[in-house]
C-alpha cells in the first residue's frame, strides 16, 4: 500500500489574524510528528500549484474574482467575520488545489493507493458562491469535480468527519446525483446547516451529533448510517474532508473522540474504497486546531492508511 503525503511551504505563508485558530502552527505540528521513524516509507511530495482555472471546477467566475481581488499587498484583509487574507493566499489557496487535484491524478494513474493532502486554506465551508469559515474554494469539491472530468469517474463519495458541518460541499453537489455527501458534526454548533432532513437529491447523508458525544456514538453513526450508503453507492474514489476538530482537546467544539477513532474511521473508509474504488482514497485536511489533538490524530490517520 503506497501512501504519498502532499504539503508545499506557502502553506505557512497563509497569515491569520494573532489568536485565530486556523494558523500556520497547525501544519508544523503535523509536519512534526510525521517526522516520527513509523512515517519513514510515506511517499513526500511538494504539491503543484494548480492553474486559476481550476476554481471553476467547483465555483463560478465571478466568485474566482472577488477572492483575487481581496488578496492584499501587505498586511490582513477580511473576506468575511472570521476568514482572512494575507499577500500569499491566493498562491496558497491555488497550491491547496493543486495538491488536491494531484491526489485526485496519483489515485488513477497508479502512483499511489491513497493520498493525505495537507493544505491550508481548508475547503469545506466554501459554497459555490461564498467563502466563509476559513475557506476561500472548495478543495474536496473541485477533487470530485476534477475526478469525474479528468479520469472518467461517474460516481463520487465525499466523507466528512470535521466537526463543523461542510455547508459549501452540500452547497455545490445538493443537486447532483453522481456525489454522494456523507458527513458527521455536532450539532447544534457552526454553521448551523446539517440536519438529518438535508437530504438533497438522496444524495446527502447528515448525522448530526449531540454535544458530548464520544467515539462510541461517532462509530454507530459510521456504521449504522454512512458506511451502508458508500456500499449502496458504489464509488469510483472516495474523497475524505479529514477535520480532526471532534477531537475532545479542541477548543471550538464540544465532541469528544479520541486519535483512536480517527484511525478507526480511516480503515472504515479504506475498506469501502477496497471494495468499490480500487483504493483510490484522497483525504484533505480540514479543521483540527489543538495542536497536540491535530498532531496525534494525524498520525493515527497517515498511519492507517500506510498499513492498508
Amino acid at each position: 500500500m503506497t501512501t504519498r503525503f502532499y504539503s508545499h511551504p506557502v502553506y505557512l505563508e497563509h497569515i491569520t489574524p494573532p489568536g485565530h485558530p486556523e494558523r500556520p502552527d497547525r501544519l508544523r505540528a503535523i509536519g512534526k510528528v510525521l517526522e516520527h521513524e513509523s512515517f519513514a516509507l510515506l511517499d513526500r511530495v511538494q504539491a503543484p500549484i494548480a492553474e486559476e482555472t481550476a476554481t471553476l471546477l467547483g465555483h463560478p467566475e465571478h466568485h474566482t474574482r472577488r477572492i483575487k481581488a481581496a488578496i492584499p499587498t501587505e498586511g490582513l484583509a477580511n473576506v468575511d467575520g472570521d476568514t482572512s487574507v494575507s499577500p500569499k493566499s491566493w498562491e496558497a489557496a491555488l497550491t491547496a488545489i493543486g495538491g488536491a487535484t494531484a491526489a485526485v491524478d496519483d489515485v488513477f494513474e497508479g502512483r499511489a493507493d491513497n493520498v493525505f493532502v495537507a493544505a491550508r486554506p481548508p475547503g469545506h465551508h466554501a459554497e459555490r458562491e461564498r467563502a466563509m469559515g476559513f475557506c476561500l474554494f472548495n478543495n474536496a469539491a473541485i477533487a470530485a469535480r476534477h475526478a469525474q472530468e479528468a479520469h472518467g469517474a461517474e460516481r463520487i463519495a465525499i466523507v466528512d468527519w470535521d466537526v463543523h458541518h461542510g455547508n459549501g460541499t452540500q452547497d455545490i453537489f445538493r443537486d447532483d446525483p453522481s456525489v454522494l455527501y456523507c458527513s458527521t458534526h455536532q450539532m447544534p454548533l457552526y454553521p448551523g446547516t446539517g440536519a438529518a432532513s438535508e437530504a438533497g437529491v438522496g444524495n446527502i447523508v447528515n448525522v448530526p451529533l449531540a454535544p458530548g458525544a464520544d467515539g462510541v456514538v461517532f462509530r454507530e453513526a459510521f456504521q449504522d448510517a454512512i458506511l451502508p450508503r458508500i456500499d449502496e453507492f458504489r464509488p469510483d474514489i472516495i474523497i475524505v474532508s479529514a477535520g480532526f476538530d471532534a477531537h475532545h482537546r479542541d477548543p471550538l467544539a464540544e465532541l469528544r473522540l479520541t486519535d483512536e477513532d480517527f484511525g478507526w474511521a480511516t480503515g472504515q473508509v479504506m475498506e469501502c474504497a477496497a471494495r468499490w474504488s480500487d483504493n483510490r482514497l484522497v483525504s484533505l485536511l480540514e479543521g483540527g486546531y489543538d495542536l497536540e489533538g491535530l498532531a496525534l490524530s494525524v498520525a493515527a490517520h497517515v498511519g492507517r492508511l500506510m498499513k492498508g
